[in-house]
């Protein structure tokens, strides 16, 4: 199991910054490679993204189950992918920090299954932290802009998939991993 923990600080009072975290949509769409998002029922939703490793692009389906809605404090998830070995979880924790500001933690863990699962994590273990760092930026600025306290984001087509030399090198390596890990060549 590989997991990491990043903090961040919004510049915005936590009912507005609530307001945005609630909506899972708004999660999946800050996704690399985003291109559907399905609502199950209130707990549940399907996330079909694309990855791109080199020539090859690879379509994963993540199902998220929202195990804790405890807002505007708290939200705990866990998530699995369609067809391949990988479960996980996380959390979401949020306190008011002065008149305006809002102090945002998101923890994810990721678990792998199987004889590979070890060189996996190993090669994950030092991905994962830089990936999840990138999220919770692009999250604290889809927020403050949002709430109209950030100037507007520069932010790829929703549907884009990243070119692979258009990655930063840790996130290229990391989808590399995974695609060796599942032993897949294409979609």
């Amino acid at each position: 199991m590989i997991q990491t923990e990043q903090s961040i600080t919004i510049n915005a009072p936590l009912d507005q910054v609530w307001d945005y975290a609630h909506d899972m949509r708004r999660w999946a769409e800050i996704m690399p490679g985003f291109q559907a998002f399905e609502i199950v029922d209130p707990d549940h939703s399907r996330w079909q993204l694309k990855v791109g490793v080199g020539g090859l692009v690879r379509a994963v389906t993540v199902c998220v189950h929202v195990e804790e809605w405890a807002g505007p404090q708290r939200v705990r998830f866990t998530y699995a992918l369609e067809g391949d070995p990988v479960t996980g979880g996380g959390a979401y924790h949020a306190e008011a920090s002065g008149d305006h500001q809002t102090a945002v933690t998101l923890t994810v863990r990721v678990e792998g299954s199987g004889a590979m699962a070890p060189m996996w994590e190993a090669m994950g273990g030092p991905v994962l932290p830089k990936f999840a760092r990138s999220f919770s930026d692009q999250l604290k600025s889809r927020i403050e802009e949002h709430c109209g306290v950030a100037p507007p984001a520069v932010l790829a087509p929703r549907h884009a998939v990243m070119p692979h030399w258009a990655m930063p090198g840790w996130l290229a390596r990391l989808l590399t991993a995974i695609a060796r890990f599942f032993g897949r060549t294409g979609a």
